[in-house]
């Protein structure tokens, strides 16, 4: 069975600010180990998936940086956005790339950004999924959770689906890759409602993960949003003729800004999910960075010219050629890029964007 991943690398970035900028996003960054975050993804796809056949969709600022960091992909695998639209129309966008090769062809959608540490167990779950997507299913992978976490959105597992092994109903914690009906989709919760979902057993974290089929999602946008699928009708025409890039240019800023979880998946009667653990994490924020990245046994991370001295459980990078120590402290970050310093308690960390929101509004764009 052949699968086109289609890697997601839009997005700023903004909570990894001052070490992403508007050029150089977190996707960009080797922010879980020696690769940039988006070569990583792209390199544990095969054998999964050949070169040929993995594409990545950007925007125009960040297209010849992709193609830099993915030369192993061919250049017309990247696909240009002529602007950010958020997830739904970048799916739509994709799929019909991957429907111009193969109408029933298995997409992967996956976001360049995260990090997983078993890549082995994560191309079996791909592989489960593309199975069941082959079948006609909208297929999300489901993370088993380990700890009551406030920054994941949540799947709640409804019952086993047909054919899936023994027995009926829910199961209190799905077997891994066995896969189940979604009941429903949770927004992030406050800690005592993360708390709750643990101990409850039947919550996922949702992974942002996709597997399908290019004519099913194609239909379920037609379904869920007309309005986008009479716009990727249109575009659809032209795909791999020479007037391609008008017609994107023309149509593609139209579309509904909207994500493909609240656009379709949501609404959608196809979702099942397929329950894994490959030691994922999507480093939302540098608090996530103990998770991915060496700490000594205070649980400090300390990177470039960083000295941690009688403090623990701190993130400290020194990439501005300057030495910085931290003194005394427990959970915080600090990190210098050179041209600006951050500094916040790392359970803040999700808000290093309103930081940015505001050098924004002071029309400091040179550190943007």
């Amino acid at each position: 069975m052949k699968i086109y991943p289609v890697i997601m690398a839009g997005g700023s970035g903004t909570r990894f600010w001052p070490l992403s900028r508007k050029a150089r996003p977190k996707q960009f960054l080797a922010l879980a180990g020696d690769q940039p975050l988006l070569t990583a993804t792209v390199r544990r796809l095969p054998p999964l998936a050949r070169a040929e056949d993995i594409y990545v969709v950007c925007g125009p600022v960040h297209a010849a940086a992709a193609r830099k960091l993915v030369k192993e992909l061919p250049a017309r695998n990247i696909i240009v956005e002529p602007c950010a639209r958020n997830t739904a129309p970048c799916v739509g966008l994709a799929a019909l790339h991957v429907a111009a090769r193969q109408k029933k062809g298995i997409v992967a959608m996956l976001p360049a950004d995260h990090h997983i540490a078993r890549p082995e167990a994560f191309r079996e779950a791909i592989a489960e999924a593309a199975r069941l997507a082959a079948q006609g299913h909208i297929v999300t992978i489901g993370i088993r959770p380990h700890a009551p976490e406030t920054g994941y959105g949540y799947l709640k597992v409804g019952a086993r689906l047909a054919g899936q092994g023994k027995g009926r109903g829910k199961a209190r914690v799905p077997a891994r890759n066995q896969a189940h009906k979604v009941e429903r989709f949770v927004e992030k919760p406050d800690v005592v409602t993360a708390a709750r979902y643990l101990a409850d057993g039947h919550y996922l974290w949702n992974s942002g993960m996709f597997v399908f089929r290019a004519d099913v999602i194609l239909d379920e946008i037609r379904r869920a949003m007309p309005v986008l699928g009479e716009q990727l009708d249109a575009i659809q025409k032209s795909v791999g003729t020479p007037g391609y890039q008008r017609t994107l240019a023309r149509i593609f800023p139209d579309c509904p800004s909207i994500s493909i979880d609240y656009g379709v998946m949501e609404k959608s009667q196809r979702i099942v999910v397929v329950p894994a653990d490959f030691g994922w994490s999507d480093v939302g924020s540098f608090a996530a960075l103990p998770e991915v990245r060496p700490v000594d046994h205070l649980g400090n991370v300390a990177e470039g010219d960083a000295l941690v001295i009688d403090g623990r459980d701190n993130v400290v990078i020194a990439s501005g050629g300057r030495p910085v120590a931290v003194v005394g402290m427990e959970g915080v970050v600090v990190i210098d890029a050179g041209d600006a310093v951050l500094v916040c308690r790392k359970d803040r960390a999700q808000d290093v964007r309103k930081a940015v929101e505001e050098l924004a509004r002071r029309g400091r764009e040179e550190v943007l």
